[in-house]
């Protein structure tokens, strides 16, 4: 068996994370930049990849020579836009070693993030062109963006792909606690547990599809995630969890790193749940 520490390193490997500006995707472009990666922050939100791309490349880690982020501008939805993103990451630095997808489109109900128009519609009434977009970024995407880092990590001899998916993705939400008196009724949409389960179920797809080729894929499942919600959601919410509380941003950062790296190299096709028991009950 190998030094413990060195299952999780990643020096000179190449991390490409979509969403990479995100909530969660910069808690995962950071965890990568940390462990040695060159760290690709792809998001369409380029002033907030490079923003954050700048501020990594200003906190080297000791150790971790190799560490570097790029910031480059995707839109996951159109297939033009990631195949210019995976081939100019391989032109640049001729592999690409890790995918993770952590872009998504996901009402939460907190101030920045809160899509009012997509949230107050019940399922009868749920526009189509709001399914459809959310299908574009949250499936779709994923397909693409597997495609064109499968082709490289094919070509390469191996790599890892860690897709993000949800509880929600598992099980029902429960459309109570996104009630609250005296206000409109809102609902976690249709779209979101319907594409993290095609995330689980893509997943696995790939899994079996890669056998043999030494490429290995996993998903990690976050439980809910505190991000300024307020207190009446945060209260209903925790009391559903065995912790009894919503998770940190950071405490997603752990699994990620064993998934990207080979201290799980004997995993793929898995579902790595980390829900503060969420699920368990």
């Amino acid at each position: 068996m190998g030094n413990l520490p060195d299952l999780f390193d990643l020096s000179g490997r190449l991390a490409v994370v979509t969403g990479g500006a995100g909530l969660l995707g910069s808690e995962f472009s950071k965890t990568l930049f940390q462990a040695g990666a060159i760290a690709v922050v792809a998001d369409i939100d380029e002033d907030a990849a490079r923003s954050l791309a700048n501020d990594l490349n200003e906190h080297t880690q000791p150790g971790k020579t190799s560490s570097r982020a790029i910031a480059v501008q995707v839109d996951i939805t159109s297939k033009s836009s990631v195949d210019e993103l995976f081939r100019k990451v391989s032109d640049d630095n001729h592999h690409v070693d890790i995918l993770i997808n952590a872009a998504v489109i996901d009402p939460k109900f907190d101030p920045d993030s809160l899509v009012e128009s997509d949230s107050k519609f019940g399922f009868e009434e749920y526009p189509l062109e709001l399914w459809q977009q959310a299908l574009d970024v949250n499936l779709t995407g994923v397909f693409l963006c597997c495609q064109a880092a499968g082709k490289l990590m094919v070509s390469q001899g191996g790599g890892v792909m860690v897709n993000i998916s949800s509880i929600y993705g598992m099980v029902g939400p429960d459309q109570r606690l996104y009630q609250s008196s005296g206000k409109p009724d809102m609902y976690k949409p249709a779209f979101y547990p319907t594409t993290k389960a095609g995330i689980l179920g893509l997943t696995r797809f790939l899994a079996t599809y890669y056998a043999g080729k030494n490429i290995r894929v996993n998903a990690l499942t976050p439980g809910g995630v505190f991000n300024e919600h307020e207190q009446d959601f945060v209260e209903a919410y925790s009391s559903r969890t065995v912790l009894g509380r919503m998770a940190e941003k950071d405490e997603m950062n752990g699994s990620l790193l064993f998934l990207a790296s080979d201290a799980s190299s004997y995993m793929t096709g898995s579902n790595l749940v980390v829900d503060g028991g969420w699920t368990t009950w």
